[in-house]
This record gives structure tokens, sequence and C-alpha cells, in this order.
């Protein structure tokens, strides 16, 4: 079985977790105790240790680069979508696109030097699979996470982040929930992009209606031994979609499982060599440099290559699993294809979806045990499924300047633009498909490339003796 890039299934990003954060079900926040003092100043403080960040600091160190940086992870370890490592699913990069290889061939970080370290190397080139096994995959960025535990603290997730001056030098301060604070010469946002949950979904307010990234986390709060769902709707027309239907279908063998979708049924991706050259460095090049009509066409002719599509291999699988069910007289599995929920209503034990057919006008009702939301992930900008920028940041985001349609300019080096010249280097990674392409849409395809774009550009910037406020301002009026 095949699964989707990294931004796809929660992809991303990143990460994704990125939006990571939510595969674990909340708890209370913990009793707030400020740092009376925060610590040292780091010369990158990052935000998220998913692979966007972690091929960041391995990029750093084998740059030789001299900037001390730090990190700060939501969760107890480094994980790489812990929700959706689903048996038997597996990724959709080649393994070679990993953290490292495309920008350092010879690193002990690769993909095949894990293998090799695991003494798994041969078996894993004997497989009969294209893409390694996604629960394989996490085990490398968990393997890659744990030599630069000394950089990085889990379980601080970030929650506040200000400009603030100390001895002359404008630093951002970052809190975490539980109260430490960080300062740091520049700022790595890697968080993974948050889940898209659309309306009438977001006000639903109940632990049944659930974004993707939190599957395997809710099942087990709600589905285990003696309550097993006896129906469950999966919204979306994804990868991640089908695969959770076939999931659904082996892990409760009597359940009805229903996937809706706003499109007129499922469609399988462009995997077309021709098209895939979108995940090339020199098409970032090309989208970077284009207008916003023209990223909008390219954005709708790449699509396919990632959104609203699945792989031949589970396409194949469900709709034999459809079929096979009608033959024997037991349909328990079925995609509903130009349905959209108008309403939701949830009590302690069942959700209830009120859907319309986009088409005919039909009204209908489905009430299940669980409703899961494959419906992706929100990019920057001003659309209606995007936000205007990485949450986090919000209360900085007027610091910085805007393009004409409202979204924030983020320059070829992943660094916003600051409207004041003593405001500290922001950069994003992983959060800017917008600006630079469907390669940087969470997935793996250009991690490595990016994290080495970002190593010069922060070396660039901060490599030399730290400016002061007063040395900025002398500069700025000499302009």
């Amino acid at each position: 079985m095949s699964t989707s890039t990294l931004d796809q299934n929660a992809a991303d990003a990143a990460d994704a977790a990125d939006a990571a954060d939510a595969a674990a079900v909340p708890g209370p926040d913990p009793v707030l105790v400020p740092d009376p003092e925060p610590g040292p100043v780091h010369d990158i403080l990052g935000i998220g240790f998913g692979p966007a960040n972690l091929a960041l600091a391995i990029a750093l160190e084998e740059g030789g680069s001299p900037l001390t940086a730090r990190f700060l992870e939501a969760r107890p370890s480094p994980e790489w979508q812990p929700g959706m490592l689903l048996d038997g699913s597996d990724i959709q990069n080649h393994p070679s696109r990993d953290l490292v290889t495309l920008r350092n061939p010879r690193s002990r970080y690769s993909f095949l030097n894990y293998l090799h370290e695991q003494g798994r190397l041969l078996r894993h080139l004997n497989l009969p699979s294209e893409f390694p096994l996604r629960k394989e995959y996490a085990g490398y960025i968990r393997w890659a996470a744990g030599f630069f535990r000394h950089l990085v603290d889990c379980g601080q997730r970030a929650q506040g982040v200000e400009v603030v001056e100390r001895d002359g030098e404008r630093l951002y301060e970052v809190t975490t929930r539980s109260g430490r604070r960080y300062l740091g010469r520049s700022l790595v946002l890697g968080p993974g992009r948050t889940p898209y949950v659309p309306a009438p979904y977001d006000t639903a307010g109940s632990a049944r209606v659930f974004h993707l990234t939190e599957y395997l986390p809710r099942l087990a709060q709600l589905a285990g031994p003696g309550a097993e769902p006896a129906a469950v709707a999966v919204i979306g027309g994804s990868q991640s979609a089908v695969e959770l239907a076939l999931d659904l279908t082996r892990r409760y063998p009597r359940a009805k499982v229903t996937v809706y979708t706003r499109s007129h049924s499922l469609r399988q991706k462009d995997t077309s060599p021709f098209s895939e050259e979108g995940y090339f460095p020199e098409f970032t090049d090309y989208y970077f440099n284009a207008s916003r009509a023209g990223k909008t066409a390219l954005d709708a002719y790449m699509h396919p290559t990632n959104y609203s599509s699945a792989d031949s291999d589970v396409l194949r699988e469900l709709y034999l699993t459809i079929y096979e069910q009608e033959l024997d007289g037991d349909q328990r599995v079925s995609v509903r294809g130009n349905h959209e929920a108008v309403a939701v209503r949830a009590d302690d034990d069942r959700v209830t979806l009120d859907l319309v057919e986009r088409n005919t006008g039909i009204r209908v009702s489905d009430t299940v045990d669980l409703v899961v939301l494959a419906t992706g992930f929100r990019n920057m900008g001003p659309g209606g499924h995007e936000e205007p920028c990485p949450p986090l940041m919000a209360p900085l985001a007027h610091a910085f300047a805007t393009e004409p349609d409202g979204r924030l300019r983020v320059g070829y080096d992943y660094a916003l633009d600051p409207l004041d010249a003593t405001t500290p280097p922001l950069f994003l990674n992983g959060l800017c498909e917008s600006s630079h392409g469907i390669g940087d849409a969470g997935s793996f395809s250009l991690l490595s490339l990016r994290a080495a774009a970002l190593t010069a550009a922060l070396t660039e910037r901060l490599a030399g003796p730290a400016p002061t406020r007063a040395d900025r301002g002398a500069e700025l009026a000499a302009a």
C-alpha cells in the first residue's frame, strides 16, 4: 500500500507535525511557572524538531557551522506522524530523498546508512516494494534525531514569542507552556502546517470528530476492546482517506465504513515523471519567480500530484473490497461522491451528519460512531482554506512585509521581509508552498536542499559579530 507525501498524510510537514503536535490527544494545561530569567542566547532558536528542522540541524553540523542552535519540540521525543503509522502503509518519495542525500550523498545520516547500521540493508533491498514502509521511515527519523539530543528540549511546547532587547541586541524570546524562556538571535519556525478542519466539523465539539493526525490515539481512546465502532465516516478524497478506509475495514471487519467526498468520486494520483519534475529544485526557482497568477496556474497543474487523489494500488484494493462485498451481499464499505456536510450533531456516543448531494440537492443523514477528517492542512495565505501565518508568530506578523494580496512576503532563502531593519531574522522551514511551490509542501522531496539554503542564509546573517540595534540603526541611516 502506498501513502502520500508527508504533507498529504499529515503530512505534511513536517513535522508535520506537526501539525504534528495534534497527534497526541490534548491533556490539561500544566501550571505555568515562568523562569525568572531566560537561559543563554542561541544564534538559532528552532520551533519544532520534525524532519524539517532535523535536516537543518544535520546541515549545520556537516557544514561546520559556527552557529549555536537550540530546538524546542512539543512532544516527549521527536516522532514522525505517529498518528498515521498504519500497518502496511509506505511513503511515496524515493528513499534517497531523505534528510541529507540530495545535499550530501556521503552523509552518515542517510536512509541507506540507517539500514546498514540496523543490519537490514540487504533485506530491505529485497523487498517487493518500490517505497519504504512508513514505520521503517519513522524509525529512520527517530534514529537520526537521536544524534542531536543535545540540541533539543523535548516536552517544550512553544506558546508565545516576542522581540526583546538584551544588552543592546534585539532577540527573539520564546516562552513555552511549562514557563521556560529561550532567547535567540534568529528564529526558524518548523512546526508543520495546521490541520484544516472545515465547517461544519469545526464546531462539532466532540472527541468523536477528529483530524487524521489524531487517528491512532483517538482509536485507542474511543474504540478499544469492547467499544469497537459499528459505523465510521471518513471525510475527504485524498490518499489518506483511502488508506483510512482500508485500515478501518481491517481493524473492524463488521463496521460500516463510508467515504464522503465533495468531488465526483476518488481520483488516481498523477505520477507522470514529467509532472514529478515539479519536485525538482529547478521548478522551485521557476515557481518562485512566477507572478501570483502564474503560481495559481502552476498550482492547478501540480495539484493532482499530491492532493485530492490516491495511488492506484490503494484505489484498486478499495474498489475490489467494495465489489467483493457487493458480490457477497454484505455491503459495509462504500464511497459517496458529490456529498458535502451541512450540519454535524454530536452526543456522547454518536455523531449525526446531515449531508447534501451537491448536484441533485438530495439531503441524507448518517449516524456514526466516529468521523475521521482526511481534509488536509492549511497553507499560508489570505484564502478561506489558508491562514495568514503560523499561529505562533501571529503577534509578530505586523512586523513583516506582505504581498499585495495580504500574504507574507517570503524571500528565496525562506526569510520573512522585516519592515524594520532591526528586527531579528525569522525563517520558515517547511511552510512555504505558496511562495516556493509543491516541493515545499511538507514532503521529503527537497528537504535536504532547503536545509542547505537555510544553513547558508543563517550563516551569512549571523556568523559575524552580532550587530547591535545601534549598529543597524546607523547602517539604515547611512543607506
